[in-house]
């Protein structure tokens, strides 16, 4: 679910999801990228977008502990702009809010979730 896979290669949100099947089936472990560009960011569309990427992927997952999701904002992905430490956490709590919802407390509470855009010395916190 890479940002630069969708952009260039036309990736879908069924891509990864087909993809994370296969994974599944070899024993893999996946880091799942989501994140909105900045349209989306400022269009408030961060969770819609973030949710929409997860979905694809819950009904393919048969062993949760094998994926770690990685939220990563295409507008914060060699821009110069970061996301705040407040910024991330939001979707941080949103994405384990849909898996508890959409897959179970467990799952949710279980999720490893990390940051993966731009890390600044100023924005690390």
């Amino acid at each position: 679910g890479h940002s630069e896979r969708r952009a260039l290669y036309g990736e879908t949100d069924e891509d990864t999801a087909e993809k994370i099947a296969k994974c599944q089936e070899a024993g893999l472990n996946v880091v799942f990228c989501i994140g909105e560009s900045l349209e989306e960011r400022e269009g408030g569309k961060t969770d819609e977008v973030n949710k929409r990427q997860l979905a694809a992927i819950v009904p393919k997952v048969k062993d949760w502990s094998k994926i770690v999701i990685a939220y990563e904002p295409v507008w914060a992905i060699g821009t110069g702009k970061v996301a705040t430490p407040e910024q991330a956490q939001e979707a941080q709590a949103a994405i384990r809010a849909y898996l508890k919802t959409a897959v179970s407390a467990q799952v949710a509470d279980d999720m490893r979730i990390q940051y993966g855009g731009s890390v600044t010395p100023e924005n690390c916190a």
